[in-house]
């Protein structure tokens, strides 16, 4: 199928958000980038924009609705973690179901129209965006980082230098498992003897 790239990302992608999600403890809901400035979303708002604007756009511009409750009744970090996961699994359901005629659809997106096959390309960038914004946070408060897209200064530093990927959890059923009981991530090994800048 012409577009199985898009399901394929969109899969990584969730395995992303939660990951990010487990780098932070129950008290690092309510903290910000700076404590003083609501401009900066905290961390539990970043869980709550997550649930409900990837809701929002799969329901009213893709037509996959699969929950009437975004967020969890408990907002704690493993609740956001099991509703998400629970949520996002649905919605990749339903995108392995569609023709490629639906992905070549267009529809609106906003103000504008595009093809379902563009606004989910664009999900996943806005996703990705927020992401970053969220591994800014976890370094802000002083965790470990593991990999949610390449090497990271605690895997070993920058690609260049052989860093590895690591993966707090190896797939999303083991995240959930561990992040309710010991929370038993990958082992880091650190930033190694080089830099890991590029401008030392």
């Amino acid at each position: 199928m012409r577009y199985q790239f898009l399901i394929d990302t969109y899969e990584t992608e969730i395995q992303k958000v939660l990951s990010t999600w487990a780098m932070f403890d129950d008290e690092d809901l309510p903290k910000r980038p700076h404590p003083t400035d609501a401009r900066g979303r905290s961390v539990l708002e970043h869980m709550v924009h997550q649930s409900m604007s990837e809701n929002l756009w799969f329901k009213t511009m893709l037509g996959i609705d699969v929950t009437e409750g975004p967020v969890p009744s408990e907002e704690t970090r493993l609740g956001f973690l099991r509703s998400y996961a629970a949520h996002a699994s649905k919605r990749l359901t339903a995108l392995r179901g569609k023709p490629e005629a639906w992905w070549e659809e267009v529809v609106d997106f906003f103000e504008v129209k595009r093809s379902r096959a563009w606004i989910l390309t664009r999900r996943i960038a806005h996703t990705s965006h927020h992401r970053g914004q969220q591994t800014a946070l976890v370094r802000m408060l002083g965790h470990d980082l593991h990999s949610t897209y390449g090497p990271t200064a605690d895997t070993g530093g920058l690609m260049q230098n052989k860093a590895p990927v690591i993966y707090a959890y190896p797939d999303v059923a083991t995240l959930l498992d561990e992040e309710a009981a010991d929370r038993r991530k990958s082992t880091l090994p650190g930033p190694g003897e080089k830099p890991a800048t590029e401008r030392p």
